[in-house]
Parts: C-alpha cells; structure tokens; sequence
C-alpha cells in the first residue's frame, strides 16, 4: 500500500500494486490459498482488494488475475444487475410461471436490443458506455413526433430535447451498418 501510496503521490494519479501471496485461515479454510492482493491508492483514499483463487500464478498472473477475470466477472454481475433493474427482469410476479417467463423473455430481448444500441449506435457519444437505465430515460422515453412516409420515417424533436445531437448520431451510426439479413 506504501508503494501505491508513494506512487500517487510522484504523479498525482490513481496508482495500483499488486502482490500473490499464500494465506490459510485459523480453523475455516482446510489447506493454504492462493491470494492476489491489490493496493491501489486513490485521490486521498486508500483501496485495497482481495481476490482467493486456486488458480496458478503459471495460468494467471496476480495484475492479469484481477483485472482481466475477476473485473470481468463484477461487470458482468453489474449487467445482471443492469437488467433486473433498469428493465425490470424482476418484475415476476404474475399468478403463472408461463406469464412470469414471457415477462423474463421480453426483459432479456430488450437487454439485447439496448446493448445493440450502446454498442453499434451511441458509439462517440456521451452516452456511449450509459446504463440501460440511462438510455431508456434520456434517449427513448421521451416526446417526438413520428410522420410516416412511402419512404422515410421522420422523428421530430422539441427544438430543447437536450439530446438531440446524440439520437441523431445514434441514427447515423446504426445507418453505417448492414442490415442483417437471416442466412440460407
């Protein structure tokens, strides 16, 4: 923690350290583990992490151990985390399982299409790493006015929607890329 705190320090930046090391528990761990340790030290706080894993140190490095599996795997808790929340995956309380899992099905595809959305569409904008919570109220819940042609959709906006400019980069950015078409 030194180290990280020392290095922080020189360059005024978040500065992390990481060490393996061998630990066993008193009574509730029945062998000796393998554990990463991160220091990592913040604007004025400290931030240490623990990771225990059976992992070798010759399959996974401690840095590479932590920031490529273990990251990983919060960020993928924070996308179901994503999905329950910000589109209502947990909203199963209807009387049958079948209505329960019709609810879950739609959860999941407009998971699916929001991702699609943030990846292909929002990409260059301020909404480009935005939580589905986010995108859903900023960018879909709101006012426009639809007038179908023969040829063309038009989406008027409020001359104050605030987010204009990223929905029309959205719909550009989608435009650059292929329709897909089923195979066969």
């Amino acid at each position: 923690m030194e180290e990280a705190r020392a290095a922080h320090e020189r360059s005024g930046k978040p500065a992390r350290r990481f060490r393996d090391f061998r630990y066993r528990t008193r009574k509730s761990w029945s062998r000796e583990r393998r554990v990463i340790g991160k220091a990592e030290y913040l604007p004025n706080k400290a931030n240490p992490r623990f990771v225990v894993t059976d992992l070798s140190p010759r399959e996974a490095g401690a840095k590479r151990l932590y920031e490529r599996l273990y990251c990983a795997r919060g960020d993928m808790e924070n996308r179901i985390k994503e999905q329950q929340l910000g589109l209502f995956a947990d909203r199963t309380s209807t009387a049958t399982m079948r209505a329960n899992q019709l609810r879950l099905y739609f959860s999941s595809f407009a998971y699916v299409l929001l991702h699609g959305l943030r990846r292909l569409g929002l990409a260059g904008t301020a909404h480009a790493k935005a939580q589905s919570t986010t995108i859903r109220v900023k960018l879909l819940k709101i006012g426009a006015r639809i007038r179908i042609t023969a040829r063309k959709v038009w989406l008027s906006f409020s001359e104050t929607c605030p987010y204009a400019d990223n929905i029309a980069q959205a719909l550009a950015n989608l435009q650059r890329h292929p329709v897909w078409t089923p195979p066969g």
